[in-house]
């Protein structure tokens, strides 16, 4: 018996990288997917069918079950039709692993509109309007029977999670996506949907692309650690029905995961009676970062 036996799941962005190893991994657990893929380029030019075919080769040559989806999920509609597929080819659907993104990094003085509205696009609209038509389906069949059996894991980034210099763009979106998860744990929980999030280390086109891409280089020997397969992994049992949980986030790699919690007070001044003026914060600043770093970055 395979953790996802019986189960539906699309994964967005799956002809590639990480979501890639999340379709072969969901699918080597049970799961019949939907491999979505536009198959453009990392900046996200063009349309190739192939990398999302060829995932599914894999998984049939294996004993699976998938089928190729080559909406663009930014696309409202393109979102729509993918949750669609699910029921037409398979009559349900229980699993959303939203992944898809591009990058089109710049430093925030340099960015165009486009690079802004395209990476806000891919990774921010195309986490939501998945999620919508997901939870739309969910909805009216809880109002039926009660409640339902879904899942969504979301692909935020430790950018998004602490900030990252040079991609602004994608910080944004990245947080954006943590906050989403939240919020429709929070609307879907009743219904029986459970929405989490995953922050990522892992060799992909993204990271290789990065600053500081060598320390994601494969090994020459030993432990691969930052292989996209460990972090499929998690996505494989935050899609089980052992999930119990809602709302939370992963930053995961190699052989670690972590769970982290979002913005929290760490220190606080107060004033009894009246509001703390301005002079009076200039006077206290020292007190209110008395137990805090003062450096950007901190959740």
């Amino acid at each position: 018996m395979g953790l996802l036996d019986g189960k539906v799941a699309i994964v967005t962005g799956a002809g590639r990288g990480l979501g890639r190893e999340e379709a072969l991994a969901l699918a080597r657990h049970g799961a019949k997917v939907i491999v979505n893929d536009v198959g453009a380029s990392l900046t996200g030019e063009g349309h190739d069918d192939s990398p999302a075919a060829e995932v599914v080769r894999t998984i049939t040559a294996a004993g699976g079950t998938a089928v190729v989806n080559g909406e663009d999920i930014g696309d409202w509609e393109g979102a729509r039709r993918t949750v669609a597929q699910a029921y037409d080819q398979f009559g349900r659907l229980d699993v959303l692993v939203n992944n898809a993104g591009v990058l089109r990094d710049r430093m925030s003085f340099n960015m165009s509109e486009d690079e802004f509205d395209l990476v806000m696009r891919v990774h921010a609209k195309g986490h939501f309007a998945m999620t919508r038509h997901a939870c739309e389906r969910w909805r009216d069949a809880a109002k039926r029977t009660g409640s339902v059996y879904g899942r969504i894991v979301n692909t935020s980034s430790e950018a998004g999670l602490i900030g990252s210099a040079g991609n602004a763009n994608y910080a944004m979106a990245k947080a954006a996506i943590a906050a989403l998860t939240v919020s429709v744990a929070r609307e879907m929980g009743k219904y029986g949907v459970r929405a989490n999030f995953i922050a990522p280390r892992a060799r992909t086109r993204m990271t290789l692309s990065m600053p500081n891409h060598a320390m994601f280089d494969e090994p020459e020997s030993g432990f691969d650690t930052f292989h996209p397969a460990w972090p499929a992994e998690l996505v494989a049992f935050l899609a089980s029905e052992h999930v119990d949980f809602n709302g939370q986030g992963f930053i995961v790699w190699g052989g670690q995961v972590a769970l982290v919690q979002g913005w929290h007070i760490v220190s606080q001044i107060t004033k009894d009676g009246a509001a703390i003026t301005a002079e009076e914060l200039v006077q206290r600043k020292d007190e209110l970062f008395a137990n805090a770093p003062r450096e950007p970055g901190y959740m």
